[in-house]
């Protein structure tokens, strides 16, 4: 059984397509979606509609973003609304906008991708030897007791090595380089598909590493091939 991750999406669907048709899913895989889904791309409603299908193969654990969060806020407090717009959500409400709809409202938003957002999405999961997250951790505190502030939001910059010894999984820290950054104790795989980098998936038993970028193409790696620099972005 292959376990795989995939960093941040932010609304590039074809990046994601490119990277599915990559990896060919096996039926007993099991595939770790790191949270922002939505904002910035071109494509959210159709990056939300994959995965909610493939939610249904039982094969996908979907963590929540800080992008997720801010659409949930701006949902639940429309005073709230625009600071999200501010930080891609024009995008994502483009993405649900038809003829037959008013451009612009969150009503076009259908229950089921709200449910997907709210109540499927988790905030972390771990393995024997892995824990995946969107942001950071604590390394002093056990998964079930991170902050909604770690977990979402603290940068990759802030790693340290968790106290269970298991290597940490996450995005968010997007690497305009295009590479994934490994710590050996922590690994992120935010590589800017949204701007002029890749969507990338990681084999994290095997390190093996597929890329995808918006214009539909691929390359592959392996993890140990890249540099231990982290370069930030705000």
């Amino acid at each position: 059984m292959r376990i795989l991750a995939i960093g941040d999406i932010h609304g590039c669907s074809k990046a994601f397509d490119t990277l599915m048709q990559a990896v060919k899913l096996q039926p007993d895989d099991r595939m770790i979606t790191l949270g922002d889904y939505v904002d910035r791309g071109p494509d959210s409603k159709g990056v939300i509609d994959r995965l909610i299908g493939l939610n249904h193969t039982g094969q996908l654990v979907a963590l929540r973003g800080n992008h997720e969060i801010m659409m949930l806020d701006a949902y639940c407090d429309r005073h709230r609304l625009e600071g999200w717009l501010a930080c891609g959500g024009r995008e994502t409400l483009a993405s649900y906008t038809s003829s037959s709809k008013k451009k612009g409202q969150l009503d076009n938003i259908p229950d089921e991708h709200w449910n997907f957002v709210a109540n499927i999405c988790q905030d972390w999961w771990e393995t024997k030897d892995h824990f995946f997250v969107h942001g950071n951790v604590n390394p002093h505190k056990p998964l079930s007791q991170q902050s909604s502030h770690d977990l979402f939001w603290t940068r990759f910059y802030h790693a340290q090595p968790h106290y269970s010894g298991k290597t940490m999984i996450c995005g968010h820290t997007s690497q305009k380089s295009g590479q994934p950054i490994s710590l050996g104790y922590a690994i992120c795989i935010d590589t800017w598909v949204y701007g002029k980098g890749w969507l990338t998936c990681l084999d994290v038993n095997s390190g093996e590493i597929w890329q995808a970028n918006q214009k539909g193409q691929l390359r592959t790696a392996l993890i140990e091939e890249f540099s231990t620099y982290c370069a930030i972005s705000s």
